[in-house]
C-alpha cells in the first residue's frame, strides 16, 4: 500500500484547446473523460495528495511549439496560446479547475517532465509515486510515464481518465504501459481503494541503492 500523501495527481493537459471539438488540436476522446478526471481530483484532494495540473501554453508567435506540430498549430488557429480566437483554448473546464493548494505546471514538450522542475518539486515533497491522467495517452501521458518510470517513480495511470484519438490507440498505449511497469487503475477504482492495491516498487529500488 502506497500513503497517499507521497503520491502526487498529475492532470495533464486538460485544456479547451484540447478538448473542444472545434479546435484544430483536439483529442477524440478527450471531452468524454472529464466528468470521470472530476471524480479523481475529488478523490485525490480528499486523501491530501498534491495535485499539479501540468499544461501548454504556447507563445503567439509560435516560437516555442514542436516542429512536428507547428504547421497545424498556425493554420489552425493557434491553440492553446493567447493568440487562438477563442479565450477560454488555454482553460480546463470549470471541474478541472485548479483549487487553493493546487499548483500549475507549463511544460514546453509532450513530457510533464521535460525542461521542467517537475522533478525537484516532487522530490522536496517527499513524493515517491505519480498518478497520471489526461491527454493523448500515446503522447503526454505516455512520455510523462516513462520519464517517471526512468526516475525510478511509481507510476499509476487512470485509464478512463485518460484518452487518444480512437480506441484502437488508447488500448495499445495502456497495454505497453503495463507491461513496462505502470499500474493500471479505473477512476472507480481510485476512488474506492486509493493506491491501497500499489505496489511500491519505488521504495525496491531505493534499498538497493543504499545497500549497493
Amino acid at each position: 500500500m502506497i500513503n497517499p500523501r507521497t503520491a502526487a495527481l498529475l492532470i495533464i493537459d486538460m485544456q479547451h484547446g484540447f478538448i473542444d471539438a472545434s479546435s484544430s488540436l483536439c483529442v477524440a476522446g478527450a471531452a468524454a473523460t472529464v466528468p470521470a478526471c472530476a471524480r479523481a481530483l475529488d478523490a485525490a484532494r480528499r486523501r491530501g495528495m498534491p495535485v499539479f495540473h501540468v499544461v501548454r501554453s504556447y507563445a503567439e508567435d509560435g516560437s516555442d511549439v514542436e516542429a512536428c506540430r507547428h504547421e497545424a498549430w498556425a493554420e489552425g488557429g493557434k491553440p492553446v496560446s493567447s493568440a487562438c480566437a477563442s479565450p477560454r483554448s488555454l482553460e480546463e473546464p470549470a471541474p478541472l479547475a485548479p483549487q487553493p493548494g493546487d499548483r500549475v505546471l507549463v511544460k514546453p514538450r509532450f513530457s510533464a517532465f521535460f525542461n521542467t522542475s517537475l522533478d525537484l518539486t516532487l522530490r522536496r515533497l517527499g513524493v515517491t509515486t505519480v498518478v497520471l491522467m489526461g491527454t493523448t495517452t500515446p503522447n503526454c501521458i505516455r512520455t510523462s510515464c516513462y520519464d517517471a518510470l526512468s526516475l525510478d517513480y511509481n507510476v499509476v495511470v487512470v485509464e478512463d481518465c485518460t484518452s487518444s484519438r480512437s480506441p484502437a490507440v488508447q488500448a495499445a498505449n495502456i497495454q505497453d504501459m503495463a507491461h513496462i511497469g505502470a499500474h493500471i487503475m479505473t477512476c472507480e477504482e481510485f476512488c474506492d481503494r486509493g493506491l491501497a492495491d500499489v505496489r511500491d516498487m519505488a521504495a525496491n529500488a531505493r534499498a538497493a541503492q543504499r545497500n549497493a
